[in-house]
């Protein structure tokens, strides 16, 4: 347990030395930057979104159901002559009453990422070598409510995932293509942490009972789009690829798709594809969809 509790504490150090990396590179070839040439962009926007349903005296029968989920959504980039760092934030939480039924959990993400990327001369200028970490967990607690996996003799509904049970921890080191500003593709040598807290979930996602931390290292790969359709339609798509040496079979996949369609300054819709394989959890894709549409703030 203690050596887990380390190596979660030492890899989520990386999203701090990531950043600080940046900042001392930056000040350290101070005398060849031109800081009026330094960019900020910066996105944050938070959504409100609301289900509601009521039946009565309804003769083709219905269920009473009440949805609510809130999100905030980040992309910080910072682009200096020598260096681009990125950072992405994603917080998700919504809860769903159906009837006479208890209140569920619905949508729950966290989604931390960040990279820094060297912008050389030459073949550096076309291929950035490039740091970077990521780290998605969840919230609260989630219940499977048909049936027990963990095989202990306990009825449904059993919970199933916590806060950092599961979480996925991700580094890599490589290079990255971009070319323009709505296409990028890195290549390179990663490491991969499955942290699973609670000890009696751990058989879930292919943990040892007395392993807290699985640490694999691999061959990473990652694909981001995020290109404006049309006016005021959005993709952005993330394809995350990882093979790990001692796993031959097929790759570890996050394939995150988000459809966004602005209909005015504050009224929004968005519909979220999102297909997951990871061979130690499912031998079969599991699968999310998420349509929602409510109120979008901009705050930033």
């Amino acid at each position: 347990m203690d050596f887990g509790f380390m190596c979660f504490r030492n890899k989520g150090i990386i999203f701090i030395a990531i950043g600080l990396l940046g900042w001392i590179a930056e000040a350290g070839w101070a005398h060849t930057v031109d800081t009026s040439r330094v960019v900020w962009k910066k996105s944050l926007s938070t959504r409100l979104s609301a289900t509601q349903a009521a039946f009565s005296n309804w003769a083709e029968g219905g269920l009473n159901a009440l949805a609510l989920s809130g999100a905030l959504n980040g992309t910080f980039e910072r682009i200096s002559p020598a260096w681009r760092q990125h950072y992405d934030v994603r917080l998700t939480l919504g809860v769903v009453k159906q009837d006479t039924l208890e209140v569920r959990k619905a949508e729950d993400l966290i989604r931390l990422a960040a990279s820094l990327q060297y912008r050389g001369d030459g073949f550096f200028s076309l291929f950035n070598p490039t740091m970077s970490a990521d780290l998605r967990t969840q919230f609260a607690p989630g219940y499977n409510y048909n049936k027990n996996p963990l095989g202990d003799g306990r009825p449904p509904p059993v919970k199933v995932s916590d806060l950092f049970s599961p979480a996925i921890l991700n580094q890599a080191m490589g290079l990255t293509y971009q070319a323009d500003g709505w296409f990028r593709q890195r290549l390179g040598i990663g490491a991969k942490e499955t942290i699973v807290l609670i000890q009696r979930l751990r058989k879930l996602y292919g943990l040892e009972p007395d392993q807290t931390v699985r640490f694999e290292v691999g061959v990473e790969s990652r694909t981001e789009v995020d290109r404006e359709l049309f006016k005021n339609v959005r993709l952005k798509s993330r394809l995350g690829l990882f093979a790990a040496f001692n796993k031959p079979d097929l790759p570890d996949m996050l394939w995150e798709n988000l459809l966004e369609m602005q209909v005015n300054s504050w009224l929004g819709t968005s519909l979220e594809v999102v297909a997951l394989y990871d061979r130690d959890v499912s031998n079969e894709v599991q699968l999310k969809e998420v349509f929602s549409l409510g109120v979008t703030i901009k705050l930033l």
